[in-house]
């Protein structure tokens, strides 16, 4: 995994003096790659020992690991055929400006997580939602949207799927799940209360769970059996923005497809019938003057 996305997903479980050395290491690694201990406490206003343990929370021995990682990413992104944008949008950009970090910072946040994503995960969550009996989808807001867009994919190949994006909805499907049964929580963050609660009532009640966010660990992940994870960053403008849900998307696409591989000709069949029962709706004829 990307040393600069393992850091994104921990950050928010940090404590306070660790989650700046986190902030200090996001904001600048190809620096911080060149910092000795010592200054970098001294830049972050705390100690070399809490910089050890921010260290060993983001899954490194120790600093000298951390700074080593950071200088080959970020030597590697320096190679890179573009520049590198950063995802913030300034007061002064211009319109051309915002465009380019917009479709910059999505492209990222999808290449970010096919390439950081658990294919042993992957693989084990198409066998779940393959063979399940019924999969119910929970998100809210942005990720609600998600969680309806997999709701139809699957729907469209013949599996009994529901969304339940309203949070009284979802507890009391969560309920009535059991053994043979799947549930797929979608959250960016990990920590919005309605998801969570509606994955730990599904677990309750016997249900295989999925988590799909971008943090880990989370309030989310801790009642996941499998845990896919996305790598996209959220910034001021754009919380619940395109970068985050784009990721998802890719998750829920690659997590469809697997599903529908594993039964080919029935897939394509129910594809097919189901564009036939809609082509009807779609206007022909030339274009208006």
């Amino acid at each position: 995994m990307s040393v600069l996305v393992r850091i994104r997903s921990v950050a928010p479980s940090l404590r306070p003096a660790q989650r700046r050395v986190a902030d200090a290491v996001l904001r600048d690694p190809a620096g911080t790659a060149e910092l000795p201990i010592g200054r970098l406490a001294q830049r972050c206003a705390t100690s070399a020992a809490t910089v050890m343990r921010f260290c060993r929370s983001a899954g490194f021995q120790g600093y000298p690991e951390l700074r080593l990682a950071l200088a080959r990413e970020t030597g590697r992104e320096a190679a890179g055929d573009g520049p590198v944008l950063s995802p913030d949008i300034d007061r002064d950009d211009s319109l051309a400006d915002v465009v380019a970090k917009i479709a910059f910072s999505d492209a990222a946040a999808v290449q970010d997580t096919a390439a950081n994503l658990d294919l042993d995960a992957l693989a084990a969550a198409v066998d779940a939602v393959a063979t399940a009996r019924r999969i119910d989808v929970y998100g809210i807001g942005a990720s609600g949207f998600v969680g309806q867009d997999l709701h139809q994919k699957l729907h469209r190949i013949g599996l009994l799927a529901f969304a339940w994006p309203d949070p009284h909805a979802a507890l009391t499907s969560a309920a009535l799940l059991d053994a043979g049964c799947v549930a797929i929580g979608i959250s960016h963050t990990g920590s919005t209360v309605d998801t969570v609660d509606a994955l730990r009532a599904a677990r309750e009640s016997g249900a295989r769970t999925i988590a799909i966010t971008n943090f880990v660990p989370s309030p989310l992940t801790a009642h996941a059996d499998l845990v896919l994870t996305t790598a996209a960053r959220e910034t001021t403008f754009r919380s619940g923005a395109m970068a985050s849900r784009i990721a998802q998307l890719a998750v829920i696409d690659c997590l469809f497809v697997g599903v529908a591989q594993r039964s080919y000709d029935r897939t394509t069949t129910a594809l097919n019938r189901t564009y036939r029962a809609v082509r009807s709706r779609r206007l022909t004829g030339e274009a208006p003057g």
